[in-house]
Order: C-alpha cells, then sequence, then structure tokens
C-alpha cells in the first residue's frame, strides 16, 4: 500500500463532495474550465480511474519479457554450432543462418533488441505510474488539510440544502481543488504520451531482413536448385 492507498478514501470523499458542487455551476473565468475541458471528467471520476494503476504489474512485464531473451540467445547459440558439409547447399544455408542470426539478436531492429525496448518501456511506464501516484498523493495530502476542504464539506454537509448555480457555497472552492487535482493528472498525461512518442520507434514490428547473397534460393514449388 502507498501513500495514495492510504489517502484515497478521505481523498474520494471529498472529491465525491467536489464533484457534487462542480455539477451545480462553475465559476466564470475559473482556471478550471481548460482543465475540464482538457480532461473530459471530473476530478473524482479521474482519480478513481487512476486509483486503479499500479507499478508493480508493470515491472513484473518488464522482467518477464526480458526472461524470454534466454531462449533466443539459446536458439543463437544452435546457430552459431559448425557445418561439417560444403558446397553450393551448405553456401545457401551459411547465408540463411547469417539471415536468422541477424534477424534474431543482431542490433535494435533485431526480435531480441525489440524485446529489450518491450521491457525498457514497461519499466518506463512503471516509473511514470509510481511518480504519478506519489505526485497525486503529495496534492491530496495539501488538499485534504487546506480551507477549501473545509469549506467543500460544509457546504455538502448532510441536511445542508444545495444552491445551484456557480456562486452557491462551497462552489468556488471546489472548483479550486478542482483544479489542483487535475493539473497533476494533466501533466501526468503528457508525460505519458512523450513516453509512447518517445517509445514508439523502438517497439515497431521487427521486420525480417533477407540473405544478403543475391543468388536465387531453393523453390519448393518448381524443384529448381542453385
Amino acid at each position: 500500500m502507498d501513500p495514495l492507498d492510504r489517502l484515497a478514501e478521505p481523498g474520494l470523499d471529498l472529491l465525491r463532495r467536489v464533484d457534487t458542487l462542480l455539477a451545480a455551476g462553475v465559476p466564470e473565468g475559473h482556471r478550471v474550465w481548460p482543465l475540464l475541458r482538457r480532461m473530459q471528467v471530473l476530478p473524482g471520476d479521474a482519480v478513481r480511474g487512476f486509483l486503479d494503476l499500479h507499478p508493480a504489474p508493470l515491472a513484473g512485464a518488464g522482467h518477464a519479457v526480458r526472461r524470454l531473451v534466454r531462449g533466443y540467445d539459446d536458439v543463437s547459440a544452435a546457430l552459431t554450432d559448425p557445418v561439417f558439409w560444403s558446397g553450393p547447399a551448405a553456401s545457401a544455408y551459411g547465408q540463411e543462418r547469417a539471415a536468422l542470426l541477424r534477424h534474431l539478436d543482431e542490433g535494435p531492429e533485431s526480435l531480441v533488441g525489440r524485446l529489450e525496448s518491450t521491457a525498457g518501456y514497461a519499466d518506463a511506464l512503471a516509473d511514470w505510474v509510481d511518480g504519478t501516484r506519489l505526485a497525486l498523493a503529495r496534492t491530496l495530502a495539501d488538499i485534504l488539510r487546506s480551507a477549501e476542504a473545509v469549506a467543500v464539506v460544509a457546504a455538502t454537509a448532510t441536511g445542508t440544502p444545495l444552491r445551484p448555480g456557480p456562486v452557491g457555497p462551497g462552489v468556488a472552492d471546489a472548483a479550486e481543488i478542482a483544479a489542483r487535482v487535475l493539473a497533476v493528472l494533466c501533466v501526468a498525461y503528457d508525460g505519458a504520451e512523450t513516453l509512447l512518442r518517445q517509445w514508439a520507434p523502438s517497439l515497431a514490428e521487427s521486420a525480417w531482413r533477407p540473405p544478403v547473397d543475391g543468388r536465387p534460393r531453393y523453390d519448393q514449388a518448381t524443384r529448381v536448385g542453385w
């Protein structure tokens, strides 16, 4: 359980109240408006959705992908065993074997290279989730002990009638809390989009690179050899 998990219950209760007040109206020109338009979600729902994201599964996925590299290493080792025969067929086999070795494990575009990139991307996402959860926890901790939180709780206390509209009690305070929460999440999602742009080229499909020798290969359909 991390700091965000520990703050989840009181934080979500406060944000539920914030969402209720925001549904009644938001002060015109408040800084929360562009954040609401961009996120298309109220702060309570936004935080509730993020609570399900944890770094451990992503870090575990990275470790699992790296374990697959061992299997490719074994295949590559088998392909490097010496061949005790010669002739055109042996030469052609050597060309195909070299191409397969390049495809398996030579450079970032090989299968092993793509596996390592995938594992690195998973690690980067795990760090992003961890950092965002910490930033969100710090923001919620500050909000929960703020004067705005007190005003929102008072405005939504049981038996207190809500006045519809953007000038009702606690609405400006709710808008301020919402702005602080959504600002953290906007920065987080900007970071996620940056990660995707940075890693996308390294996560592309590994294309087969044919043998460098231009001689015709054995054709099973026509029975034509070298």
